[in-house]
């Protein structure tokens, strides 16, 4: 069988590094781009932040809760676009078949590539060191034979490392991966799965296709799949995300709109720094309410210009929230998404809204 070629380049804690970079004050120190305030949001931390248990998505005032001493600042968008770019213009010598995840994350396919270099592991050092050289930043990489064992294989050796995950050693690999691990559950999905008896990839691995969909819907077939290693996604260079949204699952139900109101603005902000990271904008505004019986509506609203503003975001959220939740509703969970976004066609108003599954989910309390 021929495999793949795939390298999963992530740099590492891009935002936070980019402001240690060009500040020396702050070398060293725990970080956070984001606001520290009661309403503000964690967009990234440094590694030194890590070690407190400040993680991306997270309230700024818990993280200060957590760490003390954090630094916060605020983000350059247009610093980390630049670099970004540098960065590219690298992946470029290599290879054509480049699908950007983010500003700070690839998926490259170099099975042919420019160099005519025979192993994907040398391509993923030399990529890596030219990113140090030219940028003064590091990344780590992940190679294998799909697209979803190299995103794996790049966070097993962070930061500034690499891992390769080969054919041979695939599926022992996911056998003994705790499930937790696999890029995509998270951490609503897991516990559901501990519930279910699944705790590694070998538990995963037992489960037939009818009952994974019967648990988790087609994204059980999913599940199904990758821990077989099939994954045959190919490398997309002009690859249209048509939304970006954010759920949270609450530990107590919500009976107040007040309350809702005011915990969804976190949210917000999260959805809003993820079409900044991908540098795209929206039209449609949607919201996911899930209530205590299960039952679950969405409610969106269309503009005719992009929704490039995070106090516009904020005031429309809001209103959907109040014209859709009764007094006394009881809510366990909110969601918020924005799609047709930038180069997607714009459809009218809709009155259902596809939220993705575990990958973009806020599962922490």
């Amino acid at each position: 069988m021929v495999y793949r070629k795939i390298i999963h380049i992530d740099m590492d804690a891009f935002y936070a590094s980019v402001e240690q970079r060009d500040d020396p004050a702050l070398r060293g120190k725990p970080v956070a781009v984001g606001g520290g305030g009661r309403r503000g949001v964690v967009a990234a931390a440094s590694y030194e932040a890590r070690q407190y248990g400040v993680r991306s998505a997270m309230p700024g005032f818990k993280a200060k809760e957590l760490c003390p001493h954090l630094i916060f600042v605020r983000h350059r968008f247009d610093v980390y676009k630049e670099v970004s770019y540098q960065i590219r213009e690298i992946f470029r010598e290599y290879t054509d078949l480049i699908e950007p995840l983010s500003l700070d994350e690839a998926y490259l396919d170099v099975t042919e590539n420019k160099k005519d270099m025979p192993s994907a592991t040398l391509i993923a050092k030399e990529i890596r060191e030219r990113i140090l050289e030219e940028t003064k930043l590091t990344a780590s990489a992940g190679i294998s034979i799909n697209k979803f064992l190299a995103k794996i294989a790049s966070d097993l050796n962070k930061p500034n490392g690499q891992a390769l995950i080969g054919p041979k050693d695939a599926l022992s690999f996911l056998e003994d991966l705790p499930i937790e691990k696999f890029y995509g559950i998270g951490k609503a999905t897991t516990d559901k799965m501990h519930r279910l008896g699944i705790r590694t990839g070998k538990d995963l691995k037992s489960k037939s296709k009818i009952e994974l969909a019967t648990w988790f819907g087609k994204t059980g077939i999913w599940y199904y799949h990758i821990v077989r290693a099939e994954d045959n996604r190919p490398v997309q260079p002009h690859r249209v995300r048509k939304s970006v949204s954010a759920e949270r699952t609450f530990f107590d139900d919500i009976n107040s709109v007040d309350t809702m109101v005011a915990t969804i603005m976190p949210i917000v902000e999260i959805v809003y720094q993820r079409l900044l990271k991908i540098d795209r904008f929206g039209r449609t505004l949607s919201i996911k309410v899930k209530y205590k019986d299960f039952s679950s509506i969405t409610r969106s609203i269309s503009f005719p210009n992009e929704i490039n503003s995070l106090e516009f975001l904020k005031a429309e959220t809001e209103t959907l929230i109040r014209q859709n939740i009764n007094i006394g509703d009881e809510v366990r969970l909110l969601g918020v998404g924005v799609s047709n976004l930038s180069g997607t066609i714009l459809a009218g108003e809709q009155l259902e809204f596809p939220f993705p599954s575990d990958l973009e989910k806020l599962d922490e309390p």
